[in-house]
C-alpha cells in the first residue's frame, strides 16, 4: 500500500512537472482587442492596440506591436508596426514586422530593424534572431555602430554570449581616423577588438595597412598583421613576416624578412627586425641589416649590425653601427660605423676603415667618400690621418705608398689619381715590360701624386724633398720591405655582394605565433525542416519565410514581399483574450 502511494505520488509529481515545463513554452498575450476572422486567418486570433499595444511574453522575451496574428495553438505569432522585441538587458529590437516562434524560439524581423545592445547599434533591413543558439543575423547588409566606429557589410553574424560580431563581404570600418576594408572581420563589442582576415587595408591620412590576416584595436588605434603584411608611409613602404603598428605614437615595428622601401630615395632596406617612427621620420634595423642604395647604372650596399636612417627624403642619413661592410661592383669596404649623406653625397667609414678599388687597398683612421648628387657618381675618396696604399705586386711583395692624407679622384666610378701629403713614404716594384724586377724603389718625398688607368698604377710623381734609391732585390731585406703601419687585409676583400654577410653568426629568428584563423561555427541555418529534438517544424506554415530562404548561401540578398497587417473591422465582434 505505501509502495503504491508512493508511485500515485511520483506519478502526479511528473505529471505537473511535465505541465509546469509545458506551460512555460506557451506564449501569453495581452491586447485590448482581440477578433476571428476564420475564412481568411482559420485558427487565428486578430489583435489589435486600442490605447495600449499588443503585449506577448515568453520565457525572457517580450513583445510589443500594434496588431498581430496569433495562431495559439502553433504557438506563433507574426507582429505589425512599431514592432518592439526585448530580452532581458541585452536585446533591444524595434522593426516594423516581426514574427516568433515560441516552439522553436526562432525569430524574424523586417522593415527598418535596429537591434541595440549594451555597446552597439544594428540598423537592417531583415534580421534572424535565434534565442536558442543566442545568435543574430543578416545577410542583405547592416551596419552597426558602437563607440568608435561604424561597420558595414553584406552579411553579418552577433553571438551574442560572446559580444561579437562576425561581419563578411564588403566589411567596411568607419572611423574619424581611419577606414577598413576587409573581406572578413571579427569584432568583439566589449573591447573594440577587430580580427581581419582575407585582404584587408586600413587607410589613414598618413598611413596606410595592408594584411591578409590581422589584428587591431579600434579603441587604442595599434594592431599586429601578419600575411604578406605592409605599411605605407609617404614615400616608404614597410613589409614584414609580422608588424606591429600603433597610430597614435605614429610606430610601426616588424619581425623577420623585413623590407623597408624608400621610393623618393631608389633605397631598399632589408633585415629581420625593424622599427619605424614615422613622425621623427626614422627607421632602425638589425639582424642581418642590408642598405641597397641606388647609383647610377649600379648599387652600393651597406651591411652593419644595426641601420638606422633618419630625416626627410631630401636630408636623409644613413648611419651603420658595428661591423659595417661596404660593396658595389667595382669597389668594396669594411670600417666599424658608416654615416651616409645623402643631400651632400658623403659616406663616412669611421673606426678602422678599408677600402678596396680593383688591386688597390686604401686605409686610414676615417675614410671619406663624395659622390656626385647630380650625376649620382663618386667623386673622391678622403682618407685623413694614416693614409696608406698597398696593392699587391704582380709577383711578388707589395707596392706601398703612406702618408698623412690622401685625396683621390675618380671618373665613371674607376679611380684615376691619388694625392698623398705630409711625410710621404713609397715602395715599389720596378719591372721590365715582360715582368722581369729591375729592383725595389724606397723614397720619401713631402707629397706624392700617383695615376691609374683601369685601376692600375701607370705613373708616379714626387714633390719636394725626394729621396729614393733603388735597391736590387738581394740587398733590400726583406725586414724592410713593409713600411710602418703595414697591414694587408685583402684576404678581406668583398668580391661579391653574398661576402657582405660573410661569417655573420648564424641567425636566431623567433618564431612567428600569428593570428589564428576564425574558428569554424555551425551554420546558422540548420537547414533541415524538422527540429529533431521535440520534433516540431522548425518553420510555421503561416511564417513568411520558406526552407529555400533559410538555407545557407555563401552570396545571397534576402527579397521577401511586405506583409500586410490584418484589416480589422469596427463591426466585427471583440473576443477577450484567453488566458
Amino acid at each position: 500500500m505505501k509502495n503504491y502511494l508512493l508511485f500515485l505520488f511520483g506519478f502526479f509529481v511528473l505529471g505537473f512537472s511535465v505541465q509546469a515545463q509545458d506551460e512555460t513554452k506557451k506564449i501569453d498575450y495581452t491586447s485590448e482587442r482581440s477578433l476571428k476572422n476564420e475564412e481568411k486567418y482559420p485558427g487565428a486570433f486578430l489583435l489589435s492596440k486600442v490605447t495600449e499595444q499588443v503585449y506577448f511574453n515568453h520565457e525572457g522575451i517580450e513583445v510589443w506591436c500594434d496588431q498581430a496574428i496569433f495562431y495559439k495553438e502553433d504557438d506563433f505569432f507574426k507582429a505589425f508596426g512599431n514592432v518592439k522585441m526585448v530580452q532581458g538587458d541585452t536585446v533591444n529590437m524595434v522593426s516594423e514586422y516581426a514574427e516568433y516562434n515560441g516552439k522553436t524560439k526562432f525569430a524574424f524581423a523586417s522593415t527598418n530593424v535596429l537591434l541595440t545592445t549594451p555597446n552597439n547599434r544594428l540598423t537592417t533591413d531583415t534580421l534572424f534572431f535565434d534565442r536558442t543558439k543566442q545568435q543574430a543575423f543578416y545577410r542583405s547588409g547592416g551596419t552597426v555602430k558602437d563607440t568608435a566606429s561604424t561597420i558595414t557589410s553584406r552579411v553579418g553574424r552577433f553571438f551574442m554570449e560572446q559580444d561579437k560580431f562576425s561581419f563578411i563581404q564588403n566589411v567596411v570600418v568607419t572611423n574619424p581616423e581611419y577606414v577598413i576594408n576587409s573581406e572578413q572581420i571579427d569584432f568583439y563589442s566589449e573591447t573594440g577588438h577587430a580580427y581581419l582576415y582575407g585582404p584587408s587595408t586600413i587607410t589613414g591620412e598618413a598611413s596606410e595597412v595592408y594584411c591578409e590576416r590581422g589584428f587591431y584595436d579600434t579603441r587604442n588605434d595599434k594592431g599586429h598583421f601578419v600575411k604578406n603584411s605592409t605599411i605605407y608611409y609617404d614615400n616608404r613602404k614597410l613589409q614584414g613576416d609580422s608588424i606591429y603598428f600603433n597610430r597614435e605614437n605614429s610606430f610601426a615595428s616588424a619581425t623577420n624578412n623585413i623590407k623597408v622601401t624608400d621610393t623618393a630615395n631608389q633605397s631598399l632596406i632589408t633585415g629581420h627586425y625593424a622599427e619605424v617612427f614615422r613622425a621623427k621620420d626614422s627607421v632602425f634595423i638589425t639582424k642581418r641589416a642590408l642598405a641597397s642604395m641606388k647609383q647610377e647604372q649600379d648599387s652600393i650596399h651597406i651591411h652593419s649590425d644595426t641601420l638606422m636612417i633618419t630625416g626627410k627624403p631630401e636630408r636623409r642619413l644613413i648611419k651603420g653601427f658595428y661591423n659595417t661592410r661596404l660593396y658595389k661592383s667595382d669597389m668594396s669596404g669594411k670600417c666599424d660605423s658608416v654615416v651616409v649623406n645623402e643631400y651632400t653625397g658623403l659616406t663616412e667609414m669611421l673606426g678602422e676603415p678599408v677600402v678596396w678599388t680593383g688591386d688597390n687597398q686604401m686605409t686610414g683612421d676615417t675614410i671619406h667618400l663624395l659622390n656626385n648628387v647630380t650625376t649620382n657618381k663618386l667623386d673622391s675618396l678622403k682618407v685623413f690621418q694614416s693614409a696608406f696604399m698597398i696593392q699587391k705586386d704582380s709577383i711578388s711583395g707589395f707596392n706601398q705608398v703612406k702618408g698623412k692624407e690622401m685625396f683621390g679622384l675618380f671618373e665613371n666610378n674607376e679611380i684615376t689619381q691619388t694625392n698623398f701629403i705630409k711625410n710621404t713614404e713609397t715602395i715599389f716594384y720596378s719591372r721590365n715590360d715582360d715582368g722581369t724586377l729591375i729592383g725595389i724603389d724606397k723614397a720619401i718625398s713631402s707629397s706624392i701624386k700617383i695615376l691609374f688607368q683601369q685601376k692600375a698604377i701607370t705613373d708616379i710623381y714626387y714633390y719636394t724633398d725626394v729621396e729614393s734609391i733603388l735597391y736590387k732585390e738581394e740587398d733590400f731585406p726583406e725586414n724592410a720591405r713593409e713600411l710602418k703601419g703595414f697591414n694587408w687585409r685583402g684576404e678581406e676583400q668583398l668580391l661579391k655582394k653574398e661576402d657582405l654577410f660573410l661569417n655573420d653568426p648564424p641567425l636566431d629568428l623567433p618564431k612567428i605565433t600569428g593570428i589564428p584563423l576564425p574558428e569554424e561555427e555551425d551554420e546558422f541555418f540548420d537547414e533541415k525542416e524538422e527540429d529533431e529534438e521535440n520534433g516540431e517544424m522548425m518553420l510555421n506554415k503561416n511564417s513568411r519565410l520558406t526552407p529555400k530562404i533559410l538555407q545557407n548561401r555563401e552570396k545571397d540578398t534576402l527579397q521577401l514581399k511586405q506583409s500586410k497587417a490584418p484589416q480589422l473591422k469596427e463591426n466585427q465582434p471583440t473576443l477577450k483574450s484567453e488566458e
